[in-house]
């Protein structure tokens, strides 16, 4: 029999049997890990309550032939209960969950970084001080960062000119100077940029300052970053809610001409400090997304990515 333990963060379950479930979780040794929890659907589970999305847990587990079995379970942070109280936290949350989860696509692949990035992101939530928008945008440019996807926000994607630049472009990286600019480009804010350069660098005040209009634009922005890189939609995404506050109006986008006559739409977390003496490992995000998908306004021309004007842009790849 072999044991070991780790630290994590529940990321998703799903139902096996009568009353087992499969957890998936990102830890902070072993990277994702997909374990049976054995009777947690029961009410007499011990630790049923425990494998919940959300969850910072210290786990023991048995090694199986194809999926290891948990055997003990203790709580590190109960992020969930504040989280599942607060509507745009919890979408905030799933949207996280999920995105872990399509990083750390292999199996006992260490990523320590990511599950850090995680237990920072769901500690902002359920400390309720920040926006939870904001919160998930940072996630999202930071964890972008770990992946190699960091878009260019100083200087050109393509020739590394520095800026500032007024065009950008999803597919070629980031931003574009006027000599690498293509079709399909949009032109944010210079506000627009500032905040999305203060949300990846962690500079709090500046984003915290800016509009819902310009808090709306980095997130569409973002998603499609996030979403042409993945080559694949995140189904939480169309249903984070975004509230708005009274503020005045910025500058309205401008874009290139789209190469077919139309144009695209348009539209970060607070990750908090997490310190290196942090329980260890996390998870993968919970069943909580509906199966909706987000639709994106207008056609957009091959090798272009739409965004949505309330920042659930598809960013796919044309087939």
């Amino acid at each position: 029999m072999s044991l070991y333990r780790d630290t994590g963060v529940v990321l998703r379950v799903h139902k096996l049997g009568e009353a087992d479930r499969i957890i998936t979780l990102l830890t902070r040794r072993n990277g994702k890990v997909r374990a049976v929890a054995k009777g947690v659907r029961r009410t007499t589970s011990r630790f049923g309550a425990r494998l919940e999305p959300f969850g910072h847990v210290d786990v023991q587990f048995y090694t199986g032939r194809t999926l290891d079995v948990v055997t003990q379970v203790q709580t590190v942070d109960a992020f969930a209960l504040p989280i599942v109280g607060d509507y745009q936290a919890y979408t905030a949350a799933a949207a996280i969950v999920e995105t872990a989860d399509r990083l750390a696509a292999e199996e006992e692949e260490p990523a320590l970084k990511l599950y850090l990035l995680v237990v920072g992101a769901l500690r902002a939530l359920a400390g309720g001080q920040r926006d939870p928008s904001l919160v998930l945008d940072a996630f999202l440019l930071r964890a972008m960062a770990f992946a190699g996807w960091e878009p260019a926000l100083t200087e050109c994607a393509r020739c590394g000119e520095h800026g500032p630049h007024a065009a950008f472009n999803v597919q070629a990286g980031g931003l574009l100077c006027p000599r690498c600019r293509i079709p399909g480009s949009v032109h944010p804010a210079p506000e627009v940029l500032a905040v999305m350069a203060a949300l990846l660098h962690g500079d709090w005040p500046l984003a915290e300052d800016s509009t819902h209009t310009v808090r709306r634009d980095v997130s569409g922005l973002v998603a499609a970053h996030l979403q042409w890189h993945l080559e694949r939609r995140l189904r939480s995404l169309p249903f984070v809610e975004r509230r708005a506050r009274e503020a005045p109006l910025t500058a309205a986008l401008g874009s290139d001409p789209h190469p077919d006559g139309g144009e695209p739409d348009i539209g970060d977390p607070d990750i908090g400090h997490v310190d290196s003496g942090d329980a260890d490992s996390g998870g993968d995000a919970g069943d909580t997304a509906a199966g909706g998908e987000p639709s994106a306004a207008g056609g957009t021309a091959p090798g272009t990515a739409a965004t949505s004007v309330d920042g659930h842009g598809t960013g796919q790849r044309a087939r």
